[in-house]
């Protein structure tokens, strides 16, 4: 299912198949709120409830669903839990074993693309004098192998700092695990690391020796990752560093909010919720009649709007109006997102990004009437059934 803040509806499944909202509420108790001790603990991992929020989740949401559906097509009883784990351990194994890196490795054409952009704005930060380093928890030769092919066979002169097999998110946190050197075949030396030099490979380690041997702290940091908790959080929170989000959904998103049929379904969607909120006060049989109708056609154009995303499950970044608990972790957690790191070449690397002011509910009234009527004063009601 997908969430708001702390809202479960309308795009739950049991399988491959949506769940009733009735059924959901029932699920739960008689309401559709999830207590938050329930759905998180701060990486994301709650005691009865997982956050899936990256590109490793999607083949694990998906198998969970296709073994669920399979299970019930054929009138399997089977234990929630017990299936949850097994797959969960399947895909770790998978990833922890190298067997997915040996498969990507076998067919780069196929699995990763060429990164003439990406290069482009790596080169262009390190013509400006940045410094850069790059921090994965991939092993050494398919981080080789793939930016070999991504980025071209002089990729490392690009960076200052290699670090491989880090262990995020705890290499965040964990002040114990230190640093190794590792030579071009990824055998490991045995000499302690006083400094990070560039054209080396590193292998695990932890932040608190990385900020002492560089001298990298705060605000004059800029790191990107596709992970909100993994990658973000804890850069942002406990060590002020600037933090930039890659969600490459988000290229699809913006070219479907731009187009006509969307822009006129919000807008009116918008301008009946306005009326709606305005005109509930009237309670004649006419008044409730024409109310009736609206708040229909409300209800239908929110189903519109959510199946330009995606029929089951709508956008990533709103449950209808409000936005998904994913969404609220973007903003906390990163100063900057975009759909890829090549959204930066359409900027000047001295460029500064303001936040926006973004109306408070205090605030919203004025604001909504300027959206929907177009003027500060909301039409008489007999008007209203007329509006289209």
């Amino acid at each position: 299912g997908k969430i708001d803040s702390v809202h479960l509806l309308g795009c739950e499944q049991w399988g491959l198949q949506p769940v009733p909202d009735e059924e959901v509420i029932d699920l739960y108790g008689g309401t559709q709120h999830i207590p938050l001790y329930q759905m998180s603990g701060f990486y994301g991992k709650g005691p009865s409830i997982k956050q899936f929020m990256d590109i490793f989740s999607l083949p694990e949401m998906a198998l969970l669903s296709c073994v669920v559906d399979h299970f019930l097509g054929h009138g399997l009883e089977f234990d929630q839990a017990h299936l949850y784990k097994d797959v969960t351990d399947a895909i770790r194994d998978v990833h922890v074993k190298g067997l997915m890196y040996q498969w990507i490795e076998r067919d780069m054409e196929k699995y990763i693309l060429r990164g003439d952009e990406t290069f482009a704005v790596l080169s262009r930060l390190v013509a400006h004098g940045k410094q850069l380093f790059l921090i994965t928890n991939s092993p050494f030769s398919f981080v080789d192998k793939g930016m070999r092919h991504m980025v071209g066979p002089d990729w490392r002169q690009l960076f200052d700092v290699v670090i491989v097999q880090a262990d995020k998110p705890s290499f965040f946190t964990d002040r114990r695990k230190p640093f190794r050197k590792l030579d071009e075949k990824g055998s490991l030396h045995w000499d302690r690391i006083t400094r990070l030099e560039k054209g080396k490979i590193y292998r695990q380690g932890n932040l608190y020796d990385f900020l002492r041997l560089t001298e990298w702290r705060g605000p004059r940091v800029l790191y990107f990752g596709d992970h909100l908790y993994s990658d973000l959080a804890d850069l942002m929170l406990r060590h002020g560093w600037r933090t930039g989000a890659i969600i490459p959904e988000l290229e699809r998103e913006i070219r479907i909010i731009n187009t006509e049929q969307y822009m006129h379904s919000l807008t009116w969607q918008q301008a009946l919720t306005g009326l709606l909120e305005r005109m509930q006060t009237y309670q004649d049989a006419e008044s409730r009649q024409v109310l009736a109708a609206w708040m229909k056609e409300r209800q239908e154009l929110r189903c519109i709007t959510k199946a330009l995303f995606n029929a089951q499950f709508g956008s990533i970044f709103r449950t209808f109006h409000n936005p998904t608990y994913f969404s609220r972790r973007l903003v906390r957690f990163s100063d900057l997102y975009m759909a890829s790191l090549s959204c930066l070449l359409n900027y000047r690397v001295d460029f500064t990004f303001y936040p926006r002011r973004t109306p408070l509910q205090h605030e919203a009234p004025l604001w909504m009437d300027q959206l929907c009527t177009g003027c500060m004063k909301t039409p008489f009601l007999s008007d209203m059934a007329h509006i289209r």
